[in-house]
């Protein structure tokens, strides 16, 4: 592929992450994740409620993918600038691997 092929590739990819982030909100499920769901499987619900109360180690920014007190547009803004960090991180890595190789 030639570099003008790489960049719209690469526009087109970023465009598609920002479009999932901001509908990502929208068309979520309500339905706890595989991970919820295995783990009210295996232990029990007495200990997964006590667990569930524990502060965590580390606070996040934006915890459950959302900014607190803003509704839905907060959600689609702490999807939207968690996609941008990522984004931002990986140019960033891949500038650095580049220049060691």
């Amino acid at each position: 592929m030639s570099g003008k092929s790489n960049m719209k590739f690469l526009y087109a990819a970023i465009a598609i992450a920002l479009l999932l982030a901001i509908l990502a909100p929208f068309l979520a499920s309500s339905d706890p994740d595989g991970l919820e769901s295995a783990a009210s499987g295996v232990v029990e619900k007495s200990k997964l409620s006590e667990l569930e109360k524990t502060e965590p180690a580390v606070s996040s920014p934006m915890a459950d993918y959302s900014i607190a007190g803003m509704g839905k547009t907060g959600e689609v803004l702490a999807i939207v600038v968690g996609t941008v960090a990522i984004l931002i991180i990986s140019f960033g890595f891949g500038k650095i691997l580049k220049k060691k190789a």
